[in-house]
């Protein structure tokens, strides 16, 4: 009796003790603490800046704002300010394909030719749906751009015109990573031919709604955004490229712009200044961090598409190291799904990510499923160093005992 009282004892100190050291392993005052410091190191308060929400388990943990969102009114960025987040709306995008193909409208294995009829070439019945998701079809991205009106203006189904008259592709189907833009807004045009609804209410009810996000929509040039963020850039003659960027060009200093309180010029750069802003399924997107993690839960909670589906868009679909057709986040260890990207480093949890750049926009978001952790950053300027950054934050987590 006795020994059997002591071991229960012993049990029961040890499952204690074992809950108050990890209790005390996340010590969220000196995580908070470190992560404004980083913040603040980056961005300032009287500039264009930043939105940052760490979620662990579906909650926020560190949900903070810094710097104005727009230059014209000094409007604050909080967690309710609407961001452009440009690429990342591809994962909207291939959940809601997905999401088709459990309607049976769609076979991501059918050949685009099969739903494209006008699309005359033999290289589009080599070309499937799921190539197109994961940036791997060989398609060029061979949009017109010497008429600045239709590179400020462009539609989806403007952008993919130039298709009908595409006759090679880059590499075959399948066999090589090419980020490009103008294949997701083929979805846009496959969803109205296959569900009769336009683009933007289908993903209403079957995306937005259901994964109950208030504070997001499709940008228009009429739409009434609440507490939306306009894109600056700094005001300067820049070359603008690298790996963390899917765009590459020179900017010139403008004549109109905003100084902020210690004395940096910056222009406003999004809808009417940068390109191929008005698309949608490839990156027209404006929500908050908020909303984005109403997002994320929804997926980890499965409601939006099957688990079976969503491990598709998760799992590694093509190789991105490596590639000679593209730089866009052409990294060690990563892979391109379903409109996500997969980070494998060794010895690190695997981080399934996007990014988005777009004007004066920079977007981020992450998720660690083992560790059920999300990032999400929303910026509407240009001038940190994105990846250093986010890599910054992911010590931080790690060495507080957030991220296993």
């Amino acid at each position: 009796m006795k020994a059997t009282t002591i071991k229960v004892i012993t049990i029961a100190l040890a499952v204690c003790c074992g809950s108050v050291a990890n209790a005390k392993r996340v010590n969220m005052k000196r995580l908070e603490t470190r992560l404004d410091s980083v913040m603040e190191s980056h961005y300032d308060t009287q500039s264009p800046g930043t939105a940052l929400l760490i979620a662990k388990n579906g909650k926020a943990i560190y949900d903070k704002g810094i710097g104005i969102a727009d230059m014209s009114t000094g409007e604050k960025i909080d967690g309710n300010t609407a961001f452009n987040i440009a690429s990342i709306s591809k994962q909207f995008t291939a959940i809601g394909a997905l999401k088709m193909q459990e309607m049976g409208l769609i076979d991501l294995n059918s050949s685009v030719s099969s739903y494209f009829p006008e699309l005359k070439g033999d290289i589009w019945k080599k070309v499937k749906l799921r190539h197109l998701l994961s940036h791997s079809s060989g398609i060029p991205d061979a949009r017109p751009r010497d008429d600045r009106h239709f590179t400020l203006t462009a539609t989806d189904e403007q952008s993919v015109q130039y298709m009908k008259d595409l006759t090679e592709l880059h590499f075959e189907p399948g066999s090589a990573y090419e980020y490009i833009n103008p294949t997701f807004d083929l979805f846009y045009l496959l969803v109205e031919k296959k569900t009769g609804m336009r683009f933007v209410d289908f993903q209403k009810k079957y995306i937005f709604d259901r994964a109950g996000m208030k504070n997001v929509q499709y940008f228009t040039p009429d739409a009434k955004i609440a507490h939306m963020a306009h894109g600056y850039i700094v005001n300067e003659d820049a070359e603008v490229s690298g790996s963390d960027s899917d765009y590459a060009k020179k900017r010139e200093k403008v004549e109109n712009d905003y100084v902020d309180g210690k004395g940096v010029h910056w222009a406003e750069c999004d809808y009417g200044e940068e390109t191929f802003f008005a698309t949608k399924a490839d990156g027209g997107i404006y929500t908050t961090t908020h909303d984005f993690l109403r997002w994320e839960n929804a997926l980890h909670r499965n409601i939006l598409v099957k688990r079976s589906s969503k491990r598709k868009a998760y799992t590694p679909h093509i190789t991105v190291t490596g590639s000679k057709w593209s730089g866009y986040q052409n990294r060690a260890n990563t892979w391109y799904g379903y409109g996500w990207f997969i980070d494998k480093t060794p010895g690190r949890e695997v981080k399934i990510y996007h990014t988005g750049d777009n004007g004066g926009f920079q977007a981020y978001a992450a998720k660690y499923e083992r560790s059920r952790v999300n990032v999400i950053m929303l910026e509407n300027q240009n001038t940190v160093d994105r990846w250093s950054l986010q890599l910054e934050i992911e010590r931080i987590l790690r060495e507080e005992g957030v991220l296993k």
